[in-house]
């Protein structure tokens, strides 16, 4: 091949290499080969493993709808960790909701040690599903735990106070949920700073108080950083499976049994052979009941939502 040959084919590479568009799919592939070998072609396998029966060991073995029929007519453990994780859901989320938007308040003021309490009440958000916290957790709500020390100083029937009795244990993983509100107290934040300070001015010209121009000026404002929490919360509460697994294993009872610890157990189960096939099929009731969830919630923006 000639040099002059050479030199124009390096040039044509050149130019093709300039575009835009070239430029942006090479930049996009690392993330495209990603999305395809750990997303897209995984849930693809999972969507036929939960046609099948199998055990990871064997091959898959197609049988239809048999996985889905089970479920939903001899799985009495699917109906109690749906339940469960509804419950958890339903109820953790406004809280954490709420409670962040509350220390929101509380820190949207200007202060020399405001960043430093920005700092410490995101930590948990940050080391808050870890497996060390989980067991600090577990051991803070134990009968000889760090919660009834404290308690027992004021009531003293509360020393040996059982947290993780059927009717308590489900308020431990909520109040560990609600405990973990940095992520949406720094968006409120970031919120707050934003809506512009003429609006207050005009609301006290007026003569509304604090009250009336939180209910009247901030709220509204505030209502599609609400919505946008409020939509990632319920999701991650939904997918929720460390704080049930490490701290209460589902006990007693299956009454802190989260429908992705029951999902797990079937897939790698302490004994037994796997059910992997089973577990697909759980995976993907979970995802069209997140689906529906979210878009009853996108359903309802329009009636509450302030877009201005």
């Amino acid at each position: 091949m000639s040099t002059s040959a050479i030199r124009k084919g390096r040039s044509s590479f050149n130019a093709w290499l300039n575009k835009e568009s070239t430029a942006g799919i090479i930049f996009s592939l690392p993330f495209i080969i990603g999305f395809l070998m750990f997303m897209l072609i995984p849930m693809a396998l999972s969507l036929y493993y939960s046609f099948c029966k199998y055990d990871i060991q064997n091959a898959p073995e197609f049988i239809g709808l048999d996985n889905y029929i089970r479920i939903f007519t001899k799985d009495k453990v699917f109906t109690k960790a749906l339940g469960v994780t509804c419950y958890y859901a339903l109820v953790g989320t406004p809280l954490k909701v709420i409670f962040a938007l509350i220390v929101a308040l509380i820190l949207n003021h200007e202060s020399k040690a405001v960043g430093f309490y920005r700092a410490v009440f995101y930590l948990p958000s940050i080391i808050g599903g870890s497996v060390a916290v989980a067991i600090l957790w577990r051991r803070m709500f134990e009968s000889n735990g760090t919660l009834n020390s404290i308690l027992s100083t004021i009531f003293p029937s509360m020393a040996s106070f059982n947290w993780f009795q059927e009717s308590t244990a489900i308020w431990v993983l909520i109040v560990l949920t609600v405990w973990q509100f940095g992520s949406s107290m720094l968006i409120f934040l970031s919120s707050l700073k934003q809506i512009p300070m003429e609006l207050y001015e005009a609301a006290s010209i007026d003569g509304a108080n604090g009250t009336k121009r939180f209910w009247n000026v901030t709220l509204p404002l505030l209502t599609p950083t609400i919505f946008f929490n409020l939509v990632q919360q319920t999701i991650n509460s939904f997918l929720a499976f460390t704080q049930s697994k490490l701290i209460t294993n589902g006990e007693p009872r299956n009454s802190t049994l989260f429908y992705t610890v029951y999902q797990y157990n079937k897939a790698f189960p302490a004994q037994g052979k796997s059910q992997m096939g089973y577990a697909s099929a759980l995976a993907w009731i979970m995802l069209i009941l997140v689906s529906i969830v979210t878009f009853l919630l996108f359903t309802s923006r329009k009636k509450w939502v302030y877009d201005a």
